[in-house]
C-alpha cells in the first residue's frame, strides 16, 4: 500500500433533503447561498400517505429529488434554515431536510493547503 498523507476531517455534517421531482436544482442554490461548495441530486421514488389515496387506493409512487451535501458543522444550522425556507418545507408534502453527523471525511487536500491548514492547527 502507497504511504499517503490522508487529512481526515472530524468536524462535519451529511446534509440531506427530499423535494419534488423538478426541485433539486432550487435545493442545490439555496445550499450555496449558505456556504455549502458542492452537492449531489439524484432521483428516487417513495411513496407516503397521500400516495396511497390514489384511484381505488392502490399505491402510487412519487418522484422525488434527494440533495446531499456535505458542510462543517458550525454551518448546519444555517444550511438546514435556507433550504427549509426558501424550498418552503414548512408545507405539507413539501420536503424534508436532515443532518447527520459523519465520524471521519477524507479527500484530496492540495499539500500547500494543508501546509497551511496544519499551521493554522498549530
Amino acid at each position: 500500500m502507497k504511504n499517503s498523507n490522508i487529512t481526515y476531517f472530524t468536524d462535519v455534517v451529511l446534509i440531506t433533503c427530499v423535494v419534488a421531482h423538478g426541485r433539486g436544482d432550487e435545493a442545490i442554490k439555496a445550499a450555496q447561498e449558505a456556504g455549502v461548495t458542492g452537492a449531489i441530486v439524484y432521483h428516487a421514488r417513495g411513496s407516503g400517505v397521500r400516495e396511497r389515496l390514489g384511484l381505488l387506493g392502490i399505491a402510487v409512487e412519487v418522484e422525488k429529488d434527494v440533495i446531499t451535501a456535505i458542510a462543517a458543522t458550525s454551518q448546519r444550522d444555517l444550511v438546514m434554515y435556507s433550504l427549509y425556507t426558501k424550498l418552503g418545507l414548512d408545507r405539507p408534502g413539501a420536503g424534508v431536510v436532515y443532518a447527520m453527523p459523519l465520524n471521519k471525511m477524507a479527500t484530496y487536500i492540495p499539500a500547500d493547503m494543508r501546509e497551511r491548514l496544519q499551521t493554522k492547527v498549530l
